[in-house]
């Protein structure tokens, strides 16, 4: 049986494009003539940064950072920083760019490390969030879809670096010997 048989089409290139246009005009009217710092969180965000900054209509910057949490289908419960950014955040309005939030502990972990540069704002904007409690003492700010549970590939997202280049969004069982 193809590996491919196993997954499960949530949403399909289609619907992420239109959602990314809504999210990036609501991103514009926000920050017109503010120019902010988009950060992109490596590797999962990267399609999905891309995309989303074409459809903004203002100047920005963008950055990344890489973090892991993640081994296989199970969140290891501590951050690692594998690449910090390296611009000054200072008096500037930051918008994290996350792909996937699901018990928010990198979301948490880099919003509090953004805070000790003393930004002038930070936004929060992920792809997806999946239904379940966070311990975050902040609010998500954008979202584009939010989804139960499931484990999910494709647009960025993977397992074990394996299904990144998928236009959709899919479910991968946690049967799949991927």
């Amino acid at each position: 049986m193809d590996i491919y048989d196993k997954l499960t089409l949530l949403y399909s290139a289609k619907e992420i494009s239109l959602r990314i246009a809504e999210m990036g005009k609501e991103l514009s009217k926000n920050f017109d003539n503010k120019e902010p710092i988009f950060i992109g969180v490596l590797n999962g965000s990267f399609i999905f940064l891309a995309d989303l900054i074409r459809t903004v209509s203002i100047d920005c910057n963008i950055e990344f950072i890489q973090l892991k949490s993640y081994e296989g289908m199970v969140s290891s419960g501590k951050v690692e920083v594998i690449k910090m950014i390296s611009s000054n955040l200072n008096n500037r309005h930051v918008v994290i760019v996350e792909d996937i939030i699901e018990t928010g502990n990198t979301l948490k972990f880099l919003y509090d490390k953004i805070t000790q540069s003393f930004p002038k704002s930070i936004t929060t904007v992920t792809l997806l969030k999946k239904n379940m409690k966070n311990q975050l003492n902040f609010d998500i700010d954008l979202i584009g879809f939010e989804i139960p549970q499931d484990f999910v590939v494709g647009y960025g997202l993977d397992y074990n670096q394996k299904y990144r280049n998928l236009d959709g969004i899919y479910h991968l069982s946690n049967n799949n010997n991927a």
